[in-house]
């Protein structure tokens, strides 16, 4: 019981936040420079001396067709990690974004990674993907609450719980989280961010 109840305040809270997407949008993104969790292992960010940036939690989650991908199947790529879900609107606004990135940039490296949050089965999910032809790999539970795991754990690690959807973070080919941001960006001000990796 207490087990189900961890999960259910969470779903929760980003029922109520995700329509403050659009308000969360105009803060501005955040660079982790400064903000670590207690487990965290830092590293110093060859891009820039000032900065250091943290290691990307490893998970296992499973795509759409049942088979089981870990962050760390993608190291050496450059990863945007999105956790979204089917039912928030500003979730779904960065979904063309999203979309164009994966056109363009994918032979240079860049893998787009959707973290599905609360939006049922793997179908659902499905059907929801082929209407918004979404061209990049969309991931969900294994059992039945790994995606809330997953959030918690990025949470904890940045010292930043994520409260709202869409979060997404970028991933540099070393698998250390250079940047995070709450609320739906554009394809440009992802680009810009991601442009030093790729």
């Amino acid at each position: 019981m207490k087990k189900n109840i961890m999960f259910i305040v969470p779903i929760f809270i980003l029922l109520i936040s995700c329509d403050n997407g659009t308000a969360q949008a105009e803060s501005k993104s955040n660079n982790l420079s400064d903000k670590r969790g207690p487990q965290s292992k830092v590293k110093k960010d060859s891009k820039s001396n000032s900065k250091n940036a943290i290691l990307a939690p490893d998970f296992t989650l499973a795509d759409l067709k049942g088979e089981k991908v870990s962050l760390s199947d993608l190291k050496g790529k450059v990863v945007l990690l999105n956790f979204w879900g089917t039912w928030c609107g500003p979730c779904k606004r960065e979904i063309p974004d999203f979309v164009s990135l994966s056109k363009k940039h994918k032979k240079n490296g860049l893998e787009i990674i959707g973290v599905t949050l609360s939006s049922g089965p793997p179908k659902k999910i499905q059907d929801f993907s082929e209407k918004w032809n979404i061209n990049y790999t969309l991931l969900t539970d294994i059992n039945g609450n790994e995606t809330q795991s997953v959030t918690a754990r990025y949470g904890q690690a940045t010292s930043q719980p994520i409260t709202g959807i869409p979060t997404t973070f970028i991933i540099d080919r070393d698998g250390y989280i250079r940047q995070r941001y709450v609320g739906p960006r554009s394809e440009e001000v992802f680009y810009k961010d991601l442009e030093p990796y790729l």
